[in-house]
This record gives C-alpha cells, sequence and structure tokens, in this order.
C-alpha cells in the first residue's frame, strides 16, 4: 500500500466519520425530512465516500 493510498483511506474514513457524527445528531424527524432513517444512517454514509 502506498502513501497517496493510505492518505486517501484515511481521509475518506474521516469523513464518513464526520457524516455519521453529524446525521446521528439530527432528530428522527429531521432525518425522515431528509428521507432518511436512523438505521440508514451508515449506509448513507458510506455512500458519500464511494469513489
Amino acid at each position: 500500500m502506498t502513501l497517496e493510498t493510505l492518505t486517501m483511506r484515511i481521509r475518506k474514513w474521516r469523513q464518513y466519520r464526520a457524516s455519521v457524527r453529524e446525521l446521528s445528531r439530527l432528530s428522527d424527524r429531521e432525518l425522515s425530512d431528509l428521507g432518511i432513517g436512523r438505521g440508514d444512517i451508515d449506509y448513507v454514509a458510506r455512500g458519500g465516500v464511494r469513489d
């Protein structure tokens, strides 16, 4: 694994964690307004960092 690949993975992991943190702070109603269920947070956050 090259340093560039490792750096990219770390950056994506941080983006994922930030998305999970932000979405988790929202109320169920706010999530519903966005069309997201609480159980979908992980899926949505992972989709945000895909290539």
